[in-house]
């Protein structure tokens, strides 16, 4: 049969199944570029059972129930009736994943409760979630990239250790973001228009729309775009305060203000999708996106009122990154090979208020006494930060993949990565126009008490095969291993300038003897380097009944890579990696005619030697390797179409995290177990950020309606666990543990030949959820009056329009 002949066969059949179905193709993955959501069929009358889900979690195109491994898959028309746009409203309907967050773009994920530190920062540790978009990692050091969800044709949650075929930075899991690719056999366009009024808040909007377009017989570009401006909620509200050292009074008036964190995200995605002949496709891809946010933070102080704030600075963010990507996929007799590769640049521009700090340690220890003039008269200490941080990536991956098939079976590869991570995080006092004295200043930085000027690089390599054998025709065996080198480094300059009461210990004092500057910095007193090798192993053993039931055991190993602590002389040493060490037990089944979709899996793992990140002398980061915890958990996913019409969903997470020794770091070892020793935590302590149990349900009904439209109605609830914010008792008892909360979601859609009208209510019931809490200051010292809350949004009511042509 001809390319044309076949061509035309698909698009029959496409029209026929009221889906797009690809030209016959040797390549896996295409599978899905076809395929405009992760679903294969609908259901009717006729045909009342779920339908199918295609997911590529083993990097190989296969249906979700024959894949042993614990999976979570949102496809295109779950994440449009969830309402879902960004990264925090999908993890709300993935139990096992928790994350903490700043705002847009500075959240932190967690799955399955590995999670050791609220603190994270740019001279930190790395995830422990990798984060891929399509074949490409985009995880970055200091927080996801906060991808606008539109047009996607899924979001997978691997959960458990993935060092396997994903490498470092998958050490608890992985979540992948799916687009929906250019394709060539038939024009595709869509737009949705939205309005929506928050309560406590302002109106938001957006604009969104798609285009594909068939430019050839073997070639399509597909064309995404968005505007979205998100209302804020967040009130600074007025507040003077006294320093006391100084007596002078500081008055937030000039940013007092309603609605403060309004955030505005525009980007655009363009993919190419050319055949160049019955056995090879190559898909370059380029997607960009800017999210700048208002003058207020994304957390309240409960002091101030509820979603109220002080706020005496500027506290906005911009971030702009662009990733361009190649994915060239073809066939070498039976076997597909896949070469992948991205760049990543990602560019953000902080401003945030650190007065909190300024006020509080001058309160302690009555630090205003250290900030004057060129007089040496005593000045306002009130500081902000001005953050510029670079980010590039560059990662590279080839692999071969044999027939799924054949009763043996492979994948294997290679992966290179480097990520550069440029710091400059700039400390200001700048007192009304007065600034700090000159002599007290970073040399070269006019006002500026601290500077962080440094350069991080991150590089990995691996060599990985997985295996896969069928003993007999109902038990397979797998078998995997990756073996991985990194290089870690980090060099530049971090401190005060040498006139500072503090200088000693860090910055211009320290500099290394004969250096030089180094960028904008006065010279160079970190130069660090942690560097390892080994190997992340997995063995699977599955069992299929039939082709409806199967269950698996898994024993598998993650790590993350070690890393440099900054300190004052270089005493500490780098911190070293750590590891999980991952069993269990887990079942994919699928009931009554396939209207009952039950997976699920029991695991326990060890986390040995895992890195915990907590403020040393002069709130300086310090990352220590804390010992071992242990974490026992069950997390399930069901869906049953219960009739025609009505179709119910949901899922949970129950985990026990929890410390199997003691941590006790710090100045001052001696002390471990005494009263109010702050870097302590005893065996038996419950790891922070993760709740005990998470769990989701959603009922769906559809139905028609006269003149030919379909009515949808649908109710979503979510409920997550009361958590721990810190590890450490001292920190955990004085932030208090985080209530539990519930959302509840409604919404009622029309629809008609491919328009379709919603009105939707988030957070039916304006539960003021909490999503991470933190102090901005040591919270001994500080108190409870500089304690943040960021909540999930208030109470929202929005319409939608939305046409596919």
């Amino acid at each position: 049969m001809t390319r044309s002949r076949r061509r035309k066969l698909a698009r029959i059949q496409a029209k026929t199944a009221g889906r797009y179905i690809c030209k016959a193709t040797p390549v896996a993955s295409a599978l899905l570029a076809c395929m405009p959501s992760a679903y294969s069929q609908e259901r009717t009358a006729e045909n009342p059972g779920l339908e199918e889900i295609v997911v590529t979690a083993q990097k190989r195109a296969e249906n979700l129930q024959d894949v042993p491994i614990s999976i979570q898959a949102l496809g295109t028309a779950k994440l449009e009736q969830l309402h879902v746009t960004n990264f925090d409203d999908y993890a709300m309907f993935l139990p096992s994943v928790e994350f903490i967050s700043s705002g847009p773009g500075f959240e932190h994920v967690y799955m399955r409760g590995v999670s050791s530190s609220v603190l994270e920062n740019h001279s930190g540790s790395l995830p422990t979630v990798g984060v891929y978009l399509d074949e490409q990692p985009v995880t970055t050091i200091d927080g996801i990239l906060d991808i606008h969800i539109y047009d996607i044709a899924r979001v997978e949650a691997l959960e458990g250790p993935q060092g396997t075929l994903y490498g470092a930075s998958s050490e608890a899991g992985t979540v992948r973001i799916i687009t929906n690719k250019p394709d060539p056999t038939a024009f595709a366009a869509g737009y949705d228009l939205g309005a929506n009024d928050v309560s406590h808040g302002g109106v938001g909007y957006s604009v969104e729309g798609f285009l594909n377009i068939p430019l050839t017989p073997i070639a399509a570009i597909r064309l995404v775009a968005w505007d979205e401006h998100k209302a804020g909620y967040i009130d600074d509200v007025p507040k003077t305060v006294t320093f006391p050292t100084s007596g002078i009074a500081f008055s937030d008036a000039p940013f007092v203000k309603k609605d403060a964190n309004d955030v505005d995200t525009r980007g655009g995605r363009m993919a190419l999708k050319v055949d160049i002949n019955d056995s090879w496709t190559i898909t370059p891809t380029v997607i960009g996106q800017v999210t700048t946010t208002g003058q207020g933070p994304f957390s309240y102080n409960p002091a101030a009122g509820d979603l109220d704030t002080w706020q005496w600075f500027n506290d906005s963010t911009r971030d702009s990154w662009m990733q361009s990507a190649l994915t060239i996929e073809g066939k070498i007799s039976n076997f597909d090979i896949v070469y992948s590769g991205g760049y990543l640049a990602r560019n953000t521009h902080e401003f945030e208020d650190y007065t909190d700090y300024s006020l509080f340690y001058d309160q302690h220890s009555g630090a205003g006494a250290y900030f004057t003039d060129n007089a040496g008269k005593l000045i306002n200490p009130a500081q902000y930060i001005k953050g510029n941080d670079h980010y590039t990536k560059i990662s590279n991956e080839l692999r071969v993949t044999s027939p799924k098939e054949d009763r043996f079976r492979f994948t294997a590869g290679v992966f290179l990565q480097r990520q550069v991570h440029d710091i400059l995080q700039d400390y200001v006092i700048d007192n009304g126009g007065d600034p700090l004295a000159t002599s007290l200043s970073v040399p070269g930085w006019p006002g500026s008490v601290w500077l962080t000027d440094e350069q991080r690089v991150d590089r990995d390599a691996a060599v990985f095969g997985e295996m896969a054998f069928d003993l007999t025709s109902q038990l397979t065996a797998t078998a995997g291993i990756r073996h991985y080198t990194y290089d870690n480094t980090l060099y530049g300059f971090y401190g005060f300038g040498s006139g500072f009461a503090y200088g000693a210990s860090e910055g211009n004092a320290t500099c290394f003897p004969g250096s030089q500057p180094f960028r904008g910095a006065p010279c160079v007193d970190l130069d660090g380097k942690s560097e390892d090798s080994g190997n992340s192993p997995k063995l699977n053993l599955t069992y299929k009944f039939d082709p409806d039931h199967l269950i698996y055991a898994t024993w598998s190993k993650g790590f993350r890579p070690g890393g440099v602590n900054r300190n004052g002389g270089g005493t500490l040493p780098p911190y070293l990696p750590d590891y999980l060490t991952n069993y269990e037990l887990g079942w994919k089944t699928t009931w009554d005619h396939h209207r009952l979709r039950f997976n699920g899996a029991f695991f326990v793992e060890d986390w040995k030697n895992f890195q915990f990140s907590y403020l040393g002398a002069n709130a300086l980061t310090i990352i220590d390797n804390a010992g071992q915890a242990r974490i026992k958990g069950v997390e399930t996913d069901l869906e049953f179409a219960a009739t025609e019409g009505l179709t119910l969903s949901g899922g949970f997470s129950l985990i026990d995290s929890k410390l199997t020794q003691e941590f006790c770091k710090g100045e001052d070892p001696s002390m471990c177990g005494q009263p109010g020793y702050e870097e302590y935590a005893p065996a038996g302590t419950q790891l922070p950020t993760t709740p005990k149990f998470k769990g989701d349900v959603t009922a769906r009904y559809t139905f028609a309606m006269p003149g030919g439209y379909q009515g949808n109605l649908q109710a979503s609830e979510v409920y997550v666990g009361p958590r721990w914010a810190d590890l450490r008792l001292v920190a955990r008892n004085a932030l208090g543990e985080m209530p539990s909360y519930e959302i509840t979601d409604f919404t009622a859609s029309i629809e008609k030949g491919g328009l379709t009208t919603q009105l939707y209510l988030n957070n039916a019931f304006d539960n003021r959820g909490i999503l991470s809490r933190y102090a901005e200051c040591d919270i001994q010292e500080c108190g409870q009056i500089a304690v943040y809350d960021l909540p999930v949004p208030p109470r929202t009511v929005g319409i939608k329009f939305s046409q596919r042509f």
